[in-house]
């Protein structure tokens, strides 16, 4: 019985032509299985990960979700998320990227128009972009300011993913005459932009994250993909479904990280050392009080991972129903997402906690890396607090209370 493995997800039928899921989730096991063998050496460098965003893009998975032609091609957009888990299994930080990556390239859909998100995507797709950056409120804000010569850009992003090997930024900036907030898109080699790596974080080390500077940067007409206003009358139910499909990129993200960590230990229990490790003593698989640890935390995961699963066919009921989709609805899909995302934190932070508890002080060497889990999901959940998310389910259950609209940092 293996735990690195995400739910089978039906895919309804479509004109879709092209690889589809089963391809694409072989494709990122093979990414996965690539990445796993130097996990340890490449965070404990912990150096922008340009080779492994070329070796995401070599696999074709910054662009496969990107339609093609005059149609949709290939698989079902929440292919995505398995292909989040599988990576995160691996490698947690660069699970963050790239489920970053997908969420900002696919949140064109929701909040631009369908003829510029289709030139965005076309672009996107033939130039193969890796996409940085971040919609999540901050203070102080970037602002949009209007000028002789239009809109600039100005302010600091605080710490976001991906910016250090971003082919594009997607950001939340502030109109300076009336406080809206609007999604932008920025080439992150345009006149004005600069890219700070100072973000020295313990985990998430891979994660390219960092802050960047924007001073009076050009921004056009096109480079504007819409509001972030959470009023009702600016948002729709359908652009506000991006905040639970953000929202579940991060429980795809933790469920990985729990089940890679239960992967490795299990495997180091099993054989008594992990890859590239044969001179380590044998573990204690025999020990009833291992196993039931191994119980518990499998229970956990599981327990998670089914939640998962249904709130990802809510999200997926919701992009169905398009602009029938209710603001009721929406909450629906967001409460589900939420405790989806809680209790799939729960299920990392035990499991990259006892974990090392179960295989002992051996889990101390550095070479083993196990240490890696905890960090890397640790400093997630620093960034998307579960506390939040319980939170707004406990609103919602005793009042009926709308979750808000909050998108992933």
């Amino acid at each position: 019985m293996g735990l690195a493995s995400a739910p089978p997800l039906s895919t309804p039928p479509s004109d879709r032509s092209g690889p589809g899921r089963a391809h694409w989730l072989r494709v990122a096991r093979e990414v996965a299985d690539d990445l796993a063998t130097d996990a340890v050496a490449r965070e404990q460098a912990g150096k922008a990960p340009f080779d492994e965003v070329s070796r995401l893009r070599e696999a074709g998975l910054l662009t496969f979700l990107m339609p093609t032609g005059s149609q949709e091609a290939g698989p079902d957009r929440l292919t995505a998320y398995a292909v989040v888990r599988e990576i995160a299994a691996a490698d947690g930080a660069i699970g963050q990227l790239l489920g970053s990556h997908y969420f900002l390239s696919w949140s064109v859909r929701f909040f631009a128009g369908p003829a510029l998100a289709a030139r965005i995507e076309e672009r996107s797709a033939a130039e193969e972009w890796c996409w940085g950056g971040g919609f999540a409120r901050q203070e102080p804000p970037l602002v949009l300011a209007r000028t002789s010569k239009g809109l600039v850009l100005n302010g600091r992003q605080s710490y976001t993913s991906g910016v250090q090997v971003a082919d594009r930024l997607a950001v939340r900036g502030v109109r300076e005459d009336t406080g809206e907030p609007l999604a932008v898109v920025v080439d992150p080699g345009r006149r004005g932009v600069v890219i700070d790596g100072d973000a020295d974080p313990f985990g998430q080390r891979l994660a390219a994250g960092g802050s960047v500077e924007f001073d009076d940067v050009p921004v056009g007409a096109e480079d504007v993909l819409g509001t972030l206003s959470a009023d009702e009358d600016l948002l729709s139910p359908r652009a506000a479904l991006a905040s639970p499909v953000g929202r579940l990129f991060s429980a795809q993200l933790l469920l990985g990280m729990a089940e890679g960590v239960l992967a490795e230990a299990r495997e180091y229990s099993r054989t008594g050392h992990a890859a590239g490790h044969p001179s380590w003593p044998v573990g204690t698989p025999h020990d009833p009080q291992v196993q039931t640890a191994y119980g518990e935390l499998t229970v956990l995961t599981r327990s998670a991972s089914a939640l998962t699963a249904q709130a990802l066919e809510a999200v997926r009921d919701g992009l169905e129903r398009d602009e029938d989709l209710t603001y009721d609805e929406c909450a629906d899909i967001s409460a589900l997402v939420a405790m989806a995302e809680s209790a799939a934190a729960r299920a990392a932070q035990e499991s990259t906690i006892r974990a090392l508890d179960v295989i002992g002080a051996r889990s101390t060497s550095t070479r083993l890396g196990f240490d890696r889990f905890w960090r890397n999901t640790r400093a997630h959940t620093l960034y998307e607090p579960v506390s939040h998310r319980l939170r707004d389910v406990g609103h919602y259950f005793l009042s009926g209370a709308h979750p808000p609209f909050v998108l992933p940092a």
